[in-house]
Parts: C-alpha cells; sequence; structure tokens
C-alpha cells in the first residue's frame, strides 16, 4: 500500500500544545562539569536549547509524514541530577493537527546534542559509552484548546 499523508483539510485550527521530556545519563564527572562550565565544547545546555529550537522547525523534513505546521512557541527546560540531564522541551502551535512530533523531535535532538558535547568526558579507556544512555523519550502531555484569542 502506498504512503500517504492524512488529510487535514476540514479539521479546524485550534491551539495545540504538546510537552515531551527525555533523560540522558552521565557519569557524575561529566555532570559536574557541565554545571561548572568546563565542557570543552561549550556551554551544553544552551546548545542543546538551540538544536531543540532547530529540531522541532525542521520535524517535517525528518519525519516524512509529518505536516509542515506553524510553530508559535518552543520552551525547553533541563533539570540537572545527580544521575544526568532531564530535558523538557514543549511545543506550541495554533493550527490542524498536533504539535507531539516536534516535542519528541525536540526532546531528542536536544538530548543527542548533550552526549555530542559530553563525549569525551563519557568515553572509557578503549572509546565506549558503557554509562552514558538516553531514556524515557515520551509525550507527557498533549492539550487542544479551541478558544483562540485575538491579542
Amino acid at each position: 500500500m502506498p504512503a500517504k499523508m492524512v488529510d487535514i483539510s476540514k479539521k479546524d485550527d485550534v491551539i495545540r500544545v504538546a510537552v515531551a521530556e527525555g533523560f540522558i545519563k552521565l557519569r557524575e564527572e561529566t555532570i559536574k562539569a557541565i554545571k561548572e562550565g568546563k565542557v570543552p565544547k561549550g556551554d551544553v545546555l544552551t546548545v542543546a536549547s538551540i538544536a531543540a529550537m532547530l529540531a522541532v522547525k525542521k520535524t517535517p523534513e525528518l519525519i516524512p509524514m509529518c505536516h509542515p505546521i506553524p510553530i508559535t512557541s518552543v520552551d525547553v527546560d533541563f533539570n540537572i541530577n545527580d544521575e544526568g540531564v532531564k530535558v523538557r522541551c514543549a511545543v506550541k502551535s495554533v493550527g490542524k493537527t498536533g504539535v507531539e512530533m516536534e516535542a519528541l523531535t525536540g526532546v531528542s535532538a536536544a538530548l543527542l546534542t548533550i552526549w555530542d558535547m559530553v563525549k569525551a568526558l563519557e568515553k572509557d579507556e578503549s572509546g565506549n559509552y558503557p554509562h552514558t544512555r538516553i531514556d524515557g523519550i515520551r509525550v507527557i502531555e498533549k492539550v487542544k484548546t479551541t478558544q483562540i484569542s485575538s491579542s
């Protein structure tokens, strides 16, 4: 059966919000370097935040059946704990289809960017990453609101 996009032309424009999250497990020394701004590649969380925003906007180019939609807001938050970094990405749009794929893509890009920026700190003697892993990427909230204000 040939692939095709879902026809959303008859759907009403509504406010749509999706929030996704994920976690990257890191070594204690790496977490300390992030907190102290001592990662050789630079400010990990700033770069990861920018990567998430870019990925959200590029989602239809990466996910074949995803509709291009107007993104009205992207908010990326980080929570560093003793085990690693939790990333949360909230995406908002006014349109005919949801933004959960954009939120998931944003979280994924942020997590991959964190890994890329700290990989030199995470490698073991053989060049592998036995402690590093990305877990729990999921949609934690999806909201559709029909009230669109003009302000």
